[in-house]
Parts: structure tokens; C-alpha cells; sequence
């Protein structure tokens, strides 16, 4: 056991002993002197001592075999058996040890008159006290859960938004270093066509820089930004190289990862040979929620390995922000990329609510029901008891609290049934059904 918290444990018996002896010394002793106080204090001692630390083994054990947030249902249930069996035995014990022992009681008498009732009063004050720390342990693990939890996905946020950075940052020399290459080819062959080149380069960097620090853009922008980049492959490839543009209308408004058009068009004429006998035929259109960059297969012999940094980076960047897929489709006769259009510009995309998501919607909601019905239990064992003692005190002859510890403890029980009753086992399984069937489609 951790020596941290059985000193904790120490500490709790202490002063419970102390001030439960500090009330009976006041309320039941008649000869007020420090005698009296002193065994008062061991008597109160002998019971938190025996309670305290057989309850925390107890529930310790438990907490061993069965998770409060994993094994939640089958924790409280024999959470609940525990503490009653425990807290009885261990009752039983203190009292026949403090009334038969040390006050020399007939033992004949233990369960019968005073005797038995004062057993079933200690009895239920020990249940109130376990049931207290019950629910306390339960609140202090799922909390620990929780910011468990939360760090987590603090790390893997901060994680996917490093990687997402790094990503960008590797299209800024990427571009450049192409366009340069470009450049410098073009100087050599045509000098006037390379002054223009400079021109509209400068206007596509600007978009570049424009682009950098955004997770998303508009399919406008793109595609405009597409058409000017094409105009400057014009420049280079004049007929060797058409680009066909086919996108609709209501697709413009969607959004898809900065720069993607322009490293797919790259890669196009990386890739493949262009000549005005055989030009390179690039489309750009959309389908079914994808825009799709298609270009006539002319692959040209690889004299060096490719980086790979174009495609690699666009299906990198979208599975941080989407499950949709990237799709890549190769034939003898042409080479497509197909890239999702995401309908919201948000960090995570998704067209519906993850099961994770769901699942957590579902687990802070049993949270709630679980604390209302602990409040409810804690509220039960705290009031009745006082009305106990009420009655008992100022009017022995009618036992009244057997009314609204009956009427109470018939909501309680509706109460719990509906927290822990068959119709939640029936609810999860319509839910896992349905989301199996949805995960089928």
C-alpha cells in the first residue's frame, strides 16, 4: 500500500476520533472530567480506526480489480455489497468489544433492546460515511481521468499542429526552388519569355505568402491561382502542354488545402513528358464532392530519385484535418488525383459526428446521472438518520420517520433502477446498433 495514503487514512481517523469523542463527551456523558473524555476519545478511536482503514483495504482491493471508469457498473455493485459486509462485520465487532468487553454487558442482550438498536443506528451511520467516500472516490478518479485525458489531447494538438506547420513550411523552398529551375532554363532558351516568367512569378509567390498560415481556401482561390500558374507553364511549354479547367459553380465555396493545385499540376509535368507531336493534356474538374486533376500518361524515365515532398504533403495535410481520403488512380492510359472538398472550415473535418465524439457525449451524460443519484443517496443517508434520532428523542412511541424513510426510499430506488436498470443496457445497444449499421453504409 502507498505510505502516503495510509498516513492520509491516519489523519482522517484522528479527527474523526476526535471530534466524535468531543460529541459524545458533550451530549451523553454526565460528569464532565478528562477521565471520561479520555475514554470517549479511545472508544471513538476503536470504531474510525476499524472503519477507516477496513473500508480504505476494502475499497483499495476493489480499486485494483475493477476501474471506476472502466468497469463503472460492476464497481458500484460491488462497491455497494462490500460496504455493506464490511461495514456490518466491522460494526458488530467494535460494539460487542465496547458494550460485552469493555462495559461488561450481558451478552444475551447484544441484539435485542438497546443493545440492537444501538447496532443498527452505528450500522447506518458507518454505511452514510462509506457511501460519502464512495462517491468522493469515484468523483476524485473520474476527475483524474478527465485531466488525464485532456493532457492528452493537449499533446496530440499540439502534436498534429507542429506537423501541420512543418508541412507548410516545406512548400515556401519547394516552390521556389522549382520556379527557379524554371527560371533558369528559360533564360537560356528565351530571355524575353524569362522576364515575363519573373513578372508572374512574383504574383504566385505573393499567393504563396498570401497562403502560408492558412489550414484552408476556397476552390475559388485555388482555381485562380491554378489558372495563373498555368499561364506561366504556358509561357515554358507554349503547345507542348493544355489545361483544361471543368469546375462547377457550387463548388467554388468549398475548401481544400492551400497550394494543392499547384503542387498536383507540378508533379504533372515532373512526371511526364510534353512535346507539341505528344502535349500533356491536364483537366482540373469536380466530382462528387472531389476536384480531381487528370493528366494523359506519358511518364518520362526517372534519372534521379523524386523527393516526393508534392503528393506526400497533400495526403499528409488532409489526414490531419479530415477523414476523407486522398484517392490516386493510375492506368496505362491516364494519372488522377482525386482531393476531398471539405464543406466547413474548421480545424477537424468530418461529415458527421465521430463515434468517439459520440461517445464521449454519451459518458459525460452517465457522469451527470451518476452524480445525481450519489446526491440523491448521500442526501437519503444524511437526513434519515437525523429524523431517526428526532423521533427517537422527543417521541419514542410513534415511530413517524418509517414514513418518509419508506416514501424516500421507494423514489431512491426507482432512481436507481433507472441509472443502472435494464432499459440502460437495452439504450447502448440500439446506439452500437446503429452506429455499427452507419459505419457499414
Amino acid at each position: 500500500m502507498d505510505t502516503k495514503d495510509i498516513k492520509r487514512q491516519l489523519n482522517i481517523s484522528l479527527w474523526i476520533s476526535f471530534f466524535t469523542g468531543i460529541f459524545f463527551f458533550t451530549i451523553f456523558t454526565k460528569d464532565k472530567n478528562f477521565h471520561n473524555f479520555l475514554i470517549c476519545f479511545l472508544v471513538s478511536s476503536l470504531y474510525s480506526f476499524v472503519l477507516v482503514f477496513g473500508n480504505y483495504y476494502s475499497n483499495s482491493y476493489l480499486n485494483k480489480k475493477y476501474s471506476w471508469i472502466d468497469n463503472t457498473k460492476r464497481r458500484i455493485i460491488l462497491g455497494i455489497l462490500s460496504t455493506v459486509l464490511v461495514n456490518v462485520i466491522l460494526v458488530i465487532v467494535c460494539n460487542y468489544l465496547n458494550f460485552i468487553v469493555l462495559q461488561k454487558n450481558n451478552p444475551d442482550h447484544f441484539f435485542s433492546g438497546q443493545l440492537g438498536f444501538v447496532n443498527w443506528l452505528i450500522i447506518n451511520i458507518a454505511l452514510l460515511i462509506s457511501a460519502i467516500m464512495h462517491a468522493k472516490g469515484f468523483m476524485e478518479e473520474w476527475k483524474k481521468s478527465s485531466r488525464k485525458e485532456v493532457v492528452e489531447q493537449k499533446l496530440i494538438a499540439k502534436s498534429a499542429n507542429a506537423q501541420f506547420e512543418s508541412l507548410k513550411n516545406q512548400l515556401d523552398p519547394h516552390f521556389l526552388f522549382n520556379s527557379l529551375n524554371v527560371l533558369s532554363a528559360l533564360i537560356d532558351e528565351n530571355p524575353n519569355q524569362a522576364q515575363r516568367f519573373t513578372a508572374s512569378m512574383s504574383k504566385i509567390y505573393r499567393y504563396v505568402l498570401e497562403q502560408k498560415d492558412k489550414e484552408l481556401v476556397t476552390v475559388e482561390e485555388e482555381i485562380e491561382f491554378a489558372k495563373t500558374y498555368c499561364e506561366l507553364l504556358k509561357t515554358r511549354f507554349e503547345d507542348s502542354v493544355s489545361f483544361d479547367f471543368m469546375v462547377n459553380e457550387a463548388a467554388l465555396k468549398s475548401y481544400v488545402v492551400p497550394l494543392s493545385l499547384q503542387l498536383l499540376l507540378e508533379n504533372c509535368i515532373k512526371h511526364n513528358f510534353a512535346t507539341s507531336s505528344k502535349p500533356l493534356h491536364i483537366k482540373i474538374f469536380t466530382e462528387n464532392g472531389f476536384l480531381l486533376i487528370e493528366n494523359n500518361l506519358q511518364q518520362r524515365e526517372q534519372v534521379k530519385e523524386s523527393a516526393g515532398i508534392g503528393l506526400s504533403n497533400i495526403v499528409q495535410r488532409y489526414s490531419l484535418l479530415t477523414k476523407l481520403n486522398v484517392f490516386i488512380e493510375k492506368s496505362d492510359d491516364f494519372f488522377r488525383v482525386k482531393i476531398p472538398m471539405l464543406t466547413q472550415k474548421v480545424s477537424a473535418m468530418s461529415s458527421q459526428p465521430s463515434q468517439e465524439s459520440m461517445a464521449y457525449q454519451r459518458a459525460a451524460k452517465r457522469v451527470q446521472e451518476l452524480k445525481g443519484f450519489y446526491g440523491n443517496l448521500i442526501s437519503y443517508c444524511l437526513v434519515i438518520p437525523f429524523l431517526i434520532f428526532v423521533n427517537l428523542y422527543t417521541s419514542p412511541q410513534y415511530l413517524w420517520f418509517v414514513w418518509p424513510m419508506l416514501g424516500w426510499g421507494i423514489g431512491l430506488a426507482s432512481h436507481a433502477l433507472k441509472v443502472y436498470g435494464v432499459g440502460r443496457a437495452w439504450e447502448e445497444k440500439q446506439i452500437r446498433k446503429i452506429l455499427d449499421k452507419e459505419q457499414s453504409k
